[in-house]
């Protein structure tokens, strides 16, 4: 038989922009609540939530305000989801705006097993500083590596949006043993939207592994930086989408992954193998 897993992802576009901070975070978590039920019914073993799914993208403004939407990992919003994830046997990504300690912020994502265990954390690596993205003053960057985390169902490991411009993590999430690596994004349309649909199948042919990749959707009040344009999607070690989601709509995307394609793809394609770390050097040094 197949080792397949069927696989999730959600596309939402924000829920208010008045309100107190909290406020803000607690409508935009209700209104997930239809669409991870509808994961529940669906027989979703895996699902991965948008970047800081429990809120706007507040990164087009630089204001101490939304410093009071960071939460310790794990946290209220993970022990809420743990619940979740028992309830249903299904293991959970979610992406949150983590507080380390008074100052010291993370854009993170934790993992959650299919049985309520919290696995652990990634911490965004990559940090834009531009018009509409000033993420440096939100964001340390992230500390802990690339883990990949031993799931029920699967190995997965995580990269947080800007990351997946950056082939070198990818390689290194494959080499721990990653099967399926979740990008949970926000990108409107403009600048990036045709590298959208082209680094991460080539991450996913790269490094013989699935990619779930999500963007939300809408504008944004009150700082309306353009529109999140969705299309979150499936990619398979070939290249291949498997499903694809709406440019406009909050909708949940299913795809079921073949685990076995990974062993078939990688005999043929034999990346790992013919790697020359030895010729690597200058990578990992800092050059002009």
């Amino acid at each position: 038989m197949p080792r397949t897993v069927r696989s999730g992802l959600i596309q939402c576009a924000n829920a208010r922009s008045d309100g107190s901070v909290k406020e803000i975070q607690e409508a935009m978590f209700e209104k997930h609540i239809p669409l991870l039920e509808e994961a529940a019914r669906r027989g979703v073993q895996i699902l991965c939530l948008q970047e800081i799914f429990n809120g706007p993208y507040f990164c087009p403004a630089q204001t101490p305000d939304w410093y009071d939407a960071a939460e310790p990992v794990p946290g209220p919003t993970v022990e809420r989801l743990q619940k979740f994830a028992r309830q249903h046997q299904m293991a959970l990504v979610v992406p949150v705006y983590e507080r380390e300690m008074a100052g010291v912020y993370y854009n993170t994502a934790a993992v959650i097993d299919a049985d309520g265990t919290y696995l652990g954390k990634y911490r965004k690596n990559h940090i834009p500083q531009t018009a509409g993205f000033w993420e440096k003053y939100y964001f340390k960057p992230g500390n802990l590596g690339y883990p990949v985390f031993k799931t029920k169902h699967a190995t997965i490991g995580v990269y947080i949006c800007y990351d997946r411009h950056f082939p070198e993590g990818a390689r290194l999430l494959g080499l721990s043993g990653a099967e399926i690596v979740f990008n949970p994004s926000a990108t409107v349309a403009g600048l990036s939207q045709y590298l959208w649909k082209l680094e991460q199948p080539a991450h996913a042919v790269a490094n013989g592994y699935f990619m779930g990749c999500i963007n939300r959707v809408g504008t944004e009040a009150p700082w309306n930086i353009g529109k999140f344009y969705g299309h979150s999607y499936f990619v398979d070690p070939r290249g291949n989408v498997l499903a694809e989601g709406s440019e406009d709509r909050d909708e949940l995307i299913v795809a079921d992954l073949n685990l076995d394609l990974i062993e078939e793809v990688r005999r043929v394609w034999q990346f790992y193998r013919d790697r020359r770390p030895e010729t690597y050097e200058n990578m990992v040094k800092q050059l002009p």
